[in-house]
């Protein structure tokens, strides 16, 4: 009962550091965030965040592990590979822009890491390969669609992925300094839905385009 008790306290204590070192990776960036502040965060002692994680830069790598798998598990492409190849696709762009809005320390996060030229993901055996089973979702997707008549033929499915996440990250990323210079408030909940009906209509408006007469 004891050693059950330890190893509860011991998990709890690494879920405390994880997230409390992704709040500060995300808003402070790999260079600003600071272990001590992490620990005090967490209320533990520095010591044990570095017993659990070794140093920064594992403990920075752990927190892009979970933002790598949180955004996987939200792109929810394993459950729509049945699906009629127009709504699969209009599913992924959905959750892909959902999985941004709802979890936007990750933009924080990615933007940190390439300001460092994924120096530290490179590092992570885990996330090298998590994207394969995404991109094979999209190539037989778009397979489908063309088969079907409903997708135009030709579209590599990796330029398309790239297409999904950048209509969706560049305007959270930058949602703040836009409304500002745009004087609309891009951040409300009507401007965010209004945003992702948009980026489903462009995809899928180029997925279904078909050239001049």
């Amino acid at each position: 009962m004891g050693r059950t008790k330890t190893t509860r306290n011991a998990e709890l204590s690494r879920r405390n550091i994880l997230a409390s070192a992704t709040g500060e990776f995300s808003s402070k960036g790999f260079d600003g965030a600071r272990v001590e502040v992490i620990a005090k965060i967490a209320g533990v002692n520095i010591n044990l965040v570095y017993h659990y994680f070794g140093n920064k830069e594992a403990l920075f790598i752990a927190v892009m592990e979970e933002a790598y798998l949180t955004i996987r598990t939200r792109q929810s492409d394993m459950t729509l590979r049945d699906r009629d190849p127009v709504d699969a696709m209009t599913e992924l762009v959905r959750a892909t822009f959902r999985l941004f809005s709802e979890n936007q320390h990750i933009i924080g996060l990615l933007s940190s890491e390439n300001m460092h030229r994924a120096c530290h993901v490179r590092r992570s055996e885990q996330i090298k390969s998590l994207y394969n089973p995404l991109v094979d979702f999209i190539s037989d997707t778009l397979k489908r669609g063309e088969k079907a008549g409903v997708f135009r033929s030709g579209v590599d499915p990796v330029e398309l992925f790239i297409s999904i996440s950048a209509e969706s990250y560049f305007y959270l990323s930058n949602q703040h300094t836009l409304s500002f210079i745009l004087h609309f408030d891009l951040t409300s909940r009507s401007s965010l839905a209004a945003r992702e009906a948009h980026v489903i209509d462009v995809i899928l408006s180029f997925l279904r385009y078909r050239g001049p007469n």
